[in-house]
């Protein structure tokens, strides 16, 4: 089971790193608010089956429903959304890359509401590597080389502190609670889903069935494998690892996304790109390894879980 947790490990990490170059693909043909829909509808299927086959869903729960709406408004709906347009406003190499300092934006927010991580050398390093990678990939200064379109990167910026603000509000008020993460994402992607079908404009959607790639990445690379899938993967590497090394699992995507782009699609790579994801998964670590304590460890497992929610 341990080795097959490591299969698992790298499976996931190969799962989240394609989800940019489907959104990019799905991008071409619909918008940014049906690529959410799509891929929270199909992404809740799977999830729903394996809550109801463990059987983590109570009707008692339902007493917390005001809870689940904000985390479905932050971890689900406006997270994905601003990644979704994000992601078609820049390369999706490039949003891969950004998406490597939502751990940053975990630990900033916090760093500030819940004031369990000191301010020390460590946390001012790790901060400033980060962010350091984040301004040079993004390259505000430049209009050599590979234009960045700023708007795609303070989508992507914006996505990460909604995720963040997630967390934050997870630690406060969903963990006492002591449910079953299974069925936290359950209810969350649930109500997810009906706010998506609620608020967005399908007209044009059907678009997308004339474009094979772009149907079949968003209703399997994104929903069913991207969303689903990937969640029950992440629960079984968290039982068998533990959550700091489940967490881990956040420094493949960019580098796969990074692959993809440059390998697959063509999209071109400059040299400070890599130094600029090195120095976001540096900072990254940095901060990480310096989690320690149990309380740190649960604080690392409910951040890894609201990133991929």
């Amino acid at each position: 089971m341990h080795r097959l947790a490591y299969i698992a490990y790298a499976l996931l990490g190969l799962i989240w790193g394609t989800n940019f170059i489907f959104t990019k693909w799905a991008g071409e043909v619909i918008s940014p608010a049906q690529i959410v829909m799509l891929r929270v509808l199909f992404g809740f299927v799977p999830i729903l089956a394996y809550a109801l086959y463990r059987r983590e869903l109570r009707w008692a729960h339902l007493r917390h429903a005001y809870h689940f709406l904000v985390m479905a408004l932050l971890a689900t709906v406006l997270y994905y959304l601003a990644f979704a347009k994000g992601t078609v406003a820049l390369l999706s190499s490039v949003a891969g890359m950004l998406s490597g300092a939502i751990p940053l934006f975990s630990f900033l927010t916090a760093m500030l509401f819940l004031r369990q991580e000191p301010i020390n050398v460590r946390t001012v390093v790790g901060m400033l590597c980060g962010f350091a990678g984040v301004i040079l990939i993004a390259r505000p200064w430049s209009h050599l080389g590979v234009e960045i379109d700023l708007h795609g990167v303070l989508y992507m910026i914006l996505g990460s502190l909604s995720l963040g603000a997630s967390f934050v509000y997870a630690r406060k008020y969903i963990t006492p609670l002591q449910l079953s993460p299974v069925a936290l994402c359950t209810y969350q992607t649930g109500i997810g889903s009906v706010l998506v079908l609620l608020t967005t404009d399908t007209s044009g959607m059907t678009a997308i069935i004339a474009s094979p790639r772009a149907l079949w990445g968003m209703v399997l690379g994104l929903g069913l494998v991207g969303t689903g899938v990937a969640y029950i993967l992440y629960y079984f590497i968290v039982a068998q690892l533990g959550a700091v090394k489940a967490a881990g699992v956040t420094y493949i995507p960019p580098l796969v996304a990074l692959a993809i782009g440059y390998f697959w699609v063509g999209e071109p790579l400059v040299t400070t790109d890599l130094f600029a994801v090195m120095l976001i998964m540096s900072g990254v670590y940095v901060l990480q390894s310096g989690k320690k304590d149990g309380a740190s460890n649960r604080i690392t497992a409910t951040s890894t879980l609201a990133k991929q929610s």
